[in-house]
Order: C-alpha cells, then sequence, then structure tokens
C-alpha cells in the first residue's frame, strides 16, 4: 500500500497571526492523510505573536539567519548541480524587481532554494509547494530546478499584485497555479496564456466549527469593527475619515480598529484631527481569540480596502468570510476578489474604495434597516458555506497536488 505523499511547503514564516487561513489549510491537509512538512525561509516567530493560534500539525523546519552558515556552504559547492546551476541561480536573480525588498527577498529566497533543494531530497520530498507567489515561490523553483522535484505555487493579493519581475517564468516553470479567486485567474493568465490548463481556482477556506453567534439587537451605540494591518492596501484613513461624516451626522457608533502596522501614528494622527477619540479605539494586534470574540458582538464589519499606490491590493480578505461566518453585515469596496463574496442586496454592501462619504453613507444605509442587514448576513453565511469549506477545498487542492505526484510513480504489478 502506497504511503502518503510528501509535499515540501514553503513559506516565509510560520505560523503566521495575520495568515491564520494557511494554517487552516496545513492542518486541513495533513488531517485529510497528505504527507506535510514546513519549511520557512526566516526564522520562528517570538511566542508572544502565536499566542491564541492552533498549533501546526506539520513538523517546521525554520532557516533565517541561524542557518546562513549552510546556505553559503550549499552556494559554494553550487558546481554540484551540473555546469546549468549557475547560469540559472544568474538568470533567477539578475533582473528588474519591483523593489528593493523584493529583491532582496528574492535573494535570500534564491540562495535557501539551493539548500533547500539538497534538503528535499534528503527527506525525501515527493513535490514542493509555495503558498505564496513571491519569495516562497522564487525558493520552490530554484529548488526544483536543482532537484528535479516539481513544484507549484498559490498567488494571493500582495505577491502578485504588484508582480515581483519573475510571475511569468515561475508560473512557465511550475506544474500547477493556484489562485484563490477568478479575477486573480484572469490576471495571471495575462502572464502566461499558454498555461491556461495549469491555473486554476481554488479558493481558500474557513473552518465552521468555532463559528457561533449570540442573538443581539442591532441599536445604537453600534459596534462597528474593522480588523487588518495598518497598511496602505486596508484603506483605513478613509474609514476614520468617514468616521468623521458619521459623527457629523449624529450617529451613535463606536468603532474599534484592531491591528498594527506603519499606518498607526498616521491614524492616530487622522483620529486627534477630527476629534474622535470618544468614537473611535484602535486596539493594536489582538490574538485571534479576542477577534472572535470582537466578530460576536459587532453589530457591522468594514473593509475599505484599496488598491495601494504600489499596485498593492487585499484578494479576498479573510476576515469577511470570518464575519459571514459570525453571520456579522460586511460593508466592503469593490477592489479585486472581494465583490465574489460581498454582492449588493444580496450578501452585503459595497462601495467605491477611497471615498470616505460614499462609505459613511453605506454604513448608515446597512445600519438603517437591522432585518436586512441580518438577511444578507445569512445569505453570506451560506455562501461561504458553500464556496469556502476548508474539508472541500482542501481535498480539491489534495487531489490536484497528489495528481502532480502520481505519474512519477512507476506501476508495481504482482505476479
Amino acid at each position: 500500500m502506497r504511503m502518503a505523499f510528501r509535499v515540501a511547503y514553503v513559506l516565509l514564516w510560520f505560523p503566521e497571526p495575520s495568515q491564520t487561513f494557511i494554517l487552516d489549510e496545513i492542518n486541513t491537509l495533513r488531517g485529510q492523510g497528505l504527507d506535510v512538512e514546513v519549511y520557512t525561509l526566516y526564522g520562528p516567530r517570538p511566542r508572544w505573536r502565536l499566542a491564541g493560534l492552533a498549533s501546526p500539525l506539520a513538523p517546521v523546519f525554520h532557516l533565517g539567519t541561524a542557518a546562513l552558515g549552510d546556505l553559503l556552504r550549499d552556494l559554494g559547492s553550487l558546481s554540484r548541480w551540473g555546469q546549468k546551476a549557475a547560469p540559472f541561480l544568474r538568470r533567477v536573480l539578475v533582473r528588474r524587481w519591483r523593489s528593493l525588498e523584493t529583491a532582496g527577498e528574492a535573494l535570500w529566497a534564491a540562495l535557501a532554494g539551493v539548500h533547500l533543494a539538497r534538503q528535499f531530497l534528503a527527506d525525501g520530498v515527493e513535490h514542493i509547494h509555495a503558498p505564496w507567489a513571491d519569495g516562497p515561490a522564487t525558493a520552490a523553483w530554484v529548488a526544483s530546478h536543482l532537484s528535479g522535484i516539481p513544484f507549484s505555487f498559490c498567488a494571493h493579493a500582495h505577491d502578485i499584485y504588484p508582480p515581483d519581475g519573475a510571475l511569468g517564468e515561475k508560473i512557465a516553470a511550475a506544474t500547477l497555479v493556484r489562485t484563490i479567486s477568478e479575477v486573480n485567474r484572469h490576471y495571471l493568465l495575462a502572464f502566461a496564456p499558454k498555461a491556461v490548463d495549469k491555473v486554476i481556482k481554488i479558493p481558500i477556506g474557513v473552518p465552521f466549527t468555532s463559528a457561533s453567534r449570540t442573538a443581539r439587537s442591532c441599536q445604537p451605540p453600534y459596534r462597528l469593527l474593522a480588523i487588518g494591518r495598518l497598511v496602505p492596501k486596508k484603506g483605513f484613513p478613509t474609514l476614520i475619515t468617514a468616521c468623521h461624516y458619521l459623527v457629523k451626522w449624529e450617529l451613535n457608533f463606536h468603532l474599534i480598529l484592531a491591528g498594527n502596522g506603519a499606518q498607526m501614528l498616521r491614524l492616530m494622527w487622522l483620529i486627534r484631527q477630527y476629534g474622535l477619540q470618544k468614537w473611535v479605539t484602535l486596539a493594536g494586534f489582538l490574538p485571534h481569540r479576542q477577534i472572535v470574540e470582537l466578530l460576536g458582538q459587532a453589530d457591522l464589519l468594514i473593509t475599505p480596502c484599496c488598491v495601494a499606490p504600489s499596485g498593492d491590493r487585499d484578494g479576498i480578505p479573510t476576515v469577511i468570510l470570518e464575519a459571514l461566518l459570525h453571520e456579522v453585515p460586511v460593508v466592503a469596496t469593490d477592489v479585486s476578489g472581494i465583490p465574489e463574496v460581498i454582492r449588493p442586496g444580496e450578501t452585503g454592501w459595497l462601495t467605491p474604495p477611497s471615498d470616505p462619504k460614499a462609505l459613511a453613507q453605506v454604513i448608515l444605509e446597512a445600519l438603517s434597516d437591522p432585518t436586512e442587514a441580518r438577511c444578507r448576513a445569512q445569505r453570506g453565511r451560506e455562501l461561504v458555506k458553500k464556496q469556502f469549506d476548508s474539508q472541500k477545498n482542501y481535498a480539491l487542492l489534495k487531489t490536484c497536488l497528489e495528481k502532480l505526484i502520481l505519474p512519477l510513480e512507476i506501476p508495481i504489478t504482482t505476479p
């Protein structure tokens, strides 16, 4: 009887609090019988940052600066992979990357890929998968090219918007490219039109077991909630400005904005500028269990996503799916894959990005009819259960990965 296929997952960090869907993906695949092992390009996160997260079921092997000596030694013996190894590595690295940060990540990923090629062969890895299309996919590409082990990757949001400079070549080299939305699938095919048969859509999954909501009436003061990293693509300055309009229109509300990031000081300044200290709380980083508690108490989730000046944008924010599972009504913006979940008049409300007055008006509309809001949230829950079921979606991913490995198996016949 054939044992489970061994698949190496390549990530920058794992587990990562802002990527609970990746943790769910790996744990679900392990639970379904796929032998997944995780290799991270960076070191482990501090324990305090992982508070409240489920434990990974897969073994995790961290690289990071502690592995620098090993990486350099493997680079020094690059010739063991043949004469074409060095030219390939130069081709990977010498290109126009989208930023210095991306170039640095790609350099580290390529060095890690050389090391991982040897490690994967030693560990009996049969397939390499990168859940992100940027650094992790670069490392998987290098490791695959040197070792001969096939690789695949997934594309979400910041890893492809804007493309990192090697996206088209990685699509061409991969045996499978998964993406989470239909809009992403069309975007990727523009880089590699001939890859139409291997670029597939498999949405992320969310577990259903923890989703519950205590019945509460939607009445003033309304409990508004926003969750996410405080970075430009999340659009939180637009939300703070929208709150300024809500106060002017005498809405009785309180917004909790949970998250941390580079825009914290700007948001604090905006809150002081508009005099919103009474109405808006910046909660900072919160463990996932506290996020679940906030969802259970919220009257409305607001995700004011936008396209950042760099081109970065969200895919389908996981918090939207989690909110709908808790039957929390959602107001969101018409960006990237969000309209595939939030459908106006059906599962929530959409508004144009970066328009604070329009956002405030839609928030008022959503709060003005609690019965309609609850109906949309319930329909949203049914959509999430149908299209974002962890067990179903990751069973499909498992089948796809196994089909990539099966052709390499030599049939054994018994007399």
